[in-house]
């Protein structure tokens, strides 16, 4: 097969939940381990950290590699949805992985593939796993972060043994396969904890500490809540401190993080304490390291769409943040924004998928002007019917038959001193970066 006939068996013989929703999920592991069996258990030949978590787990996944390549180390990177390229989902030091080795993977396993009939995430996972093995075999990968698709617990990732697990912030989303309360979820998260690997928690919430207290007390794990550790102050210009509680000194004075949201904050002090982690029991990280990996994670992994700007007049923001707590973020940081910039008008370009809680957007403003789009996914929801959804939340505004039609009305609309913002679901971002 050729590589566009490989995706097109990928896509259409498997289930694949970006896609289709629940109908893609399996409630168990059966399937990884016997891919991980049958692909002679690449997950237990190298080195890796493991990310869970509602919101920041993919920007911390980033960040830690950003750090991790800058000095010096050969990463693997395995992260999900894609935006654009399948590719995308499996990196070594930021390149994508090869289509000739994804053709290779599907064409030497297809008679198994065919047997036992795993998830599009599932195979995904194993021909990440199996990338990673062969690149630490030949010495080209000394670590890989590996981020969880969802949950954890049953996450097709969850059969590694990492170095370190993190866990990121905890909030509602899934709540139909990881529970409809923040300890439920919690619980799922906490799945990853394994015995005698330290785990970090980026950031306390009162609902789910305990849970990853006990948790990490049966797995025998030491447990690392970033915040009693560090302060992060914010400065003038945009760029933090870091402050060492227990040595009582700074650690990283007047740094750029590329990542500009505001919700960053709440994954910078687990990014920091992991990679901490990590020194002690391997080489330490230079201090220029730090700062390199921080301010230019995007040009060292590629990651896109996390309060990314596509224009400056008028000034075009999109993220790809698609849950209520993302949207406090996002209204808060729009509203700051405007603020300081003076900016005349917002136009906010919003598009979801059908099964997503549309209370999310209840926050946004009242006065901006909506466009409202389909995603260009089997799951997306109709632009009509968003429209008439977010009347009930008095977000008013003209649907449209695609992305790129919602953001071209936009940008007709808007002048050079407006504001437009471009998200609601990762797929709608895939579009226009």
């Amino acid at each position: 097969m050729t590589y566009a006939e490989t995706l097109t068996y990928l896509y259409a013989q498997l289930p694949m939940f970006q896609r289709i929703g629940g109908a893609a999920y399996k409630a168990n592991l059966d399937n990884t381990w016997a891919l991980m069996a049958h692909l002679g258990n690449p997950h237990e030949r190298f080195r890796s950290i493991h990310v869970a978590g509602t919101n920041g787990k993919g920007s911390t996944s980033h960040s830690l590699a950003a750090v991790l390549q800058a000095a010096g180390l050969k990463v693997g990177l395995y992260t999900s949805p894609h935006l654009k390229e399948f590719t995308e989902r499996i990196r070594l030091n930021g390149v994508e992985i090869e289509r000739e080795f994804v053709v290779r993977f599907v064409s030497e396993n297809q008679d198994f593939i065919e047997k036992i009939k795993p998830s599009f995430f599932e195979l995904t996972v194993g021909m990440a796993f199996a990338y990673f093995a062969e690149k630490a075999a030949q010495n080209l990968l000394d670590i890989a972060i590996i981020e969880v698709g969802m949950g954890g617990r049953l996450d097709s990732t969850n059969v590694i043994l990492p170095q370190i697990s993190v866990i990121t912030n905890i909030s509602y989303d899934h709540q139909a396969y990881l529970g409809d309360t923040l300890p439920k979820i919690a619980a799922e998260k906490a799945g990853i904890i394994k015995p005698n690997v330290p785990i970090v928690i980026s950031k306390k919430q009162p609902d789910c500490q305990q849970v990853f207290i006990e948790k990490a007390e049966q797995q025998g794990a030491a447990i690392y809540f970033a915040e009693d550790l560090w302060d992060l102050e914010v400065l003038e210009n945009g760029n933090f401190s870091i402050y060492d509680k227990i040595e009582k000194s700074y650690f990283l004075s007047d740094f750029e993080f590329e990542l500009k949201g505001n919700y960053q904050r709440d994954n910078i002090l687990g990014i920091i304490t992991t990679l901490k982690l990590w020194e002690k029991s391997n080489t330490p990280i230079p201090a220029q390291a730090w700062r390199e990996g921080l301010s230019n994670l995007t040009q060292l992994t590629g990651l896109k769409g996390r309060w990314q700007k596509l224009s400056d007049a008028p000034l075009t923001l999109t993220d790809v943040g698609h849950n209520q707590d993302a949207f406090v973020w996002i209204a808060a940081q729009l509203s700051e924004i405007c603020r300081k910039k003076a900016i005349k008008k917002q136009h906010l370009v919003l598009g979801a998928v059908n099964d997503k809680d549309l209370k999310m957007f209840d926050i946004l403003p009242k006065n901006a002007t909506y466009y409202f789009c389909k995603p260009a996914v089997e799951r997306g929801l109709e632009a009509e019917v968003l429209r008439q959804k977010m009347q009930t939340y008095g977000l008013q505004g003209a649907a449209y038959p695609s992305v790129l039609a919602a953001w071209q009305a936009a940008k007709a609309a808007a002048t050079p001193e407006d504001l437009i913002f471009i998200g609601g679901s990762s797929f709608v971002v895939a579009e226009v970066v």
